[in-house]
């Protein structure tokens, strides 16, 4: 994909981000950490970073796994309407290896007001130092502490879960580990630009070498750095990337957007003709002229319609 082709294809409202837009080499995690904490500074410090709303209570939780373990969430809860209320367990994304409570803290704070649901944001464990299955034992044992119903104000018949980036990746395992294990399904698995396949041999991946935000070469290194190097991976696992899953029957409503100018696009849109063909009610939005995060950048009015259109899918799912 040449610059050209990029240029002429892009939303006129995403190509000033876009051109800003700083690509960090995901070689090194500790670079990529230092420039996530970076940009949330540099956007607060902008005015574009909402720390709080007056529609939505916030607080932070340890959750207990065992002796000297436990994984950090923040819960947030409508301060309208009567609870408990149905809840989004919502997953981050980061690569796997970036990415905390307050990486994607406003969608959280925007998803609880505007979709009028309770969010749970789970602080997973970050590879390399702690590669697969470290996030998704985290994940899990927040959703089975959801579904035990002991989460204060929120209603464990309705969950959904989702995830970004990374953390589709993510929601999308957890809901076939909820399957496979005979947990509670989520009523909906919301999994934006989906990270699903390690084996970064779709036409969109092995064309997305110059594109804004995430390329082919930081998906060989996220996935270096979750499964560890190609060579030494025994047989990968479908929770560790889901489109190696040979069975998606049975599996939860799913809403899946893939953006054009993203390498992870094709394997977001291939799960989702996948799940269609085992018969679950699937919905696939493809957003033309976008790139990856896309949706993050609040000034743009097709991020924001992207946003809403989250929103209400949950609000629908979840009522």
């Amino acid at each position: 994909m040449t610059n050209a082709t990029l240029t002429e294809g892009l939303h006129p409202d995403l190509r000033r981000a876009a051109r800003l837009y700083r690509l960090v080499d995901h070689a090194d995690p500790l670079s990529v950490r230092r420039e996530s904490a970076r940009r949330i500074r540099v956007a607060r410090a902008a005015g574009l970073w909402a720390g709080e709303d007056a529609e939505v209570n916030v607080r932070d939780l340890r959750i207990p796994g065992g002796p000297g373990y436990d994984v950090g969430v923040r819960i947030y809860l409508p301060t309208a309407g009567q609870a408990p209320h149905p809840v989004v367990m919502f997953m981050h994304g980061g690569a796997f290896i970036s990415g905390d409570l307050d990486f994607e803290h406003p969608r959280c704070l925007e998803m609880c007001r505007e979709a009028r649901v309770a969010v749970v944001s789970v602080d997973y464990r970050l590879a390399p130092e702690h590669p697969y299955p470290a996030a998704l034992d985290d994940c899990l044992l927040v959703y089975e502490w959801l579904c035990r119903g002991e989460a204060s104000g929120i209603d464990p018949a309705r969950i959904a879960v989702a995830g970004s980036s990374a953390g589709g990746a993510l929601a999308a395992a957890l809901c076939l580990r909820a399957r496979d294990a005979g947990l509670p399904p989520p009523r909906l698995q919301l999994l934006l630009y989906p990270v699903l396949d390690d084996r970064l041999r779709t036409p969109s991946m092995l064309a997305c070498t110059d594109t804004p935000a995430w390329n082919l070469a930081n998906c060989r290194h996220m996935w270096h750095h979750y499964l560890g190097p190609v060579g030494q991976r025994r047989q990968v696992s479908a929770e560790a990337a889901p489109a190696r899953a040979t069975d998606l029957a049975g599996l939860p409503p799913a809403y899946v957007m893939a953006v054009e100018y993203d390498p992870l696009r094709d394997e977001g849109v291939e799960y989702a003709q996948r799940l269609t063909a085992a018969g679950v009610p699937t919905e696939l939005h493809q957003f033309p002229g976008t790139f990856h995060g896309f949706d993050t950048l609040a000034a743009a009015p097709v991020s924001l319609r992207a946003r809403r259109e989250h929103n209400e899918v949950l609000r629908d799912a979840l009522r």
